[in-house]
């Protein structure tokens, strides 16, 4: 591990490590980040430009070599893995678990197979915590035991949950809250109802917008509550639905995947009870639609 580095004035951490380490290429940089090696205050740093303020102290340790079992994953990447977690980047269009149709090719079983690879019989199980949906890429955290699993889903209100989305028009302000009650009653699409109808849940999402264009808008969300397609309906309930979701904007033609990306998670390990902070950028195909639109 190396001395940490004190940070003295505003940067991204790209930015700062760079100025850091000029004899270092800024690929090498874009792989620490990538690969888990850099740490901001004992936290897990992967998002390129994740602010640093003066007194943060920036750390670059070694990250582990990839075990050959990471051939099992296909298609998902490894963030971090401890003896109780796994954090992943899940892409669009692969399920987090099995549903009636495809009971393979999902974000658990791909883990299940990589434990079960990698670990042979000492504890090769994963449990799921939380759930993407189909179309939605990003962060996600299963558990290695039972006991994790329990834990974790216990103080999961406490887990900062943020996504990144970019949206057929523009929300009514700049920044704001969106609140309502949720019909989840149709397995296939999520209703918003009057605030005293019974057998619903409460939802709760602050949004604040980063860039917007001529037709669109980057959002940045963190929800309060994690409500089956709460970002997506409570979106279109304001006038400006997720670009490409065909389920809540079915009058605009889907011509891209759902703009949706779960971008940063941040909670206390379950055993340690070290802060842990998990960041993802835009991918660069959404980050092409919003430019070129």
């Amino acid at each position: 591990m190396s001395p940490g580095l004190p940070v003295t004035t505003a940067a991204t951490i790209q930015s700062f490590l760079i100025e850091r380490h000029p004899d270092v290429p800024r690929t090498r940089v874009k792989q620490w980040l990538r690969h888990g090696a850099i740490h901001v205050n004992g936290s897990t740093v992967t998002r390129h430009d994740h602010p640093l303020q003066p007194g943060d102290r920036v750390e670059i340790r070694k990250a582990p070599a990839p075990h050959p079992a990471t051939e099992q994953l296909r298609g998902l990447t490894l963030i971090h893995e401890d003896a109780d977690l796994l954090i992943v980047e899940k892409p669009a269009g692969l399920l987090s678990i099995a549903a009636k149709n495809e009971r393979e090719r999902t974000a658990y079983a791909l883990l299940t197979d990589y434990v079960r690879t990698r670990y042979r019989g000492q504890g090769a199980r994963v449990w799921i915590v939380h759930r993407l949906d189909l179309d939605t890429s990003g962060l996600m955290v299963f558990a290695r035991t039972e006991e994790v699993k329990r834990r974790l889903q216990a103080d999961w209100s406490a887990v900062a949950k943020d996504y990144l989305a970019i949206t057929d028009g523009h929300p009514p302000a700049d920044r704001g809250r969106l609140e309502h009650q949720l019909d989840e009653s149709d397995p296939f699409r999520v209703r918003i109802v009057p605030a005293d109808t019974p057998d619903t849940r409460h939802a709760l999402t602050h949004y604040q917008v980063l860039e917007k264009n001529a037709h669109h808008s980057l959002l940045e969300l963190r929800i309060e509550t994690g409500r089956r397609h709460q970002i997506r309906v409570q979106l279109a309930a304001i006038g400006c639905p997720v670009l490409g979701d065909s389920k809540y904007h079915p009058d605009h033609p889907r011509k891209a995947r759902l703009a949706l990306h779960a971008s940063r998670l941040s909670f206390r390990h379950p055993r340690t009870q070290q802060q842990l902070t998990f960041e993802s950028p835009l991918p660069a195909a959404l980050r092409s639609l919003f430019l070129h639109r």
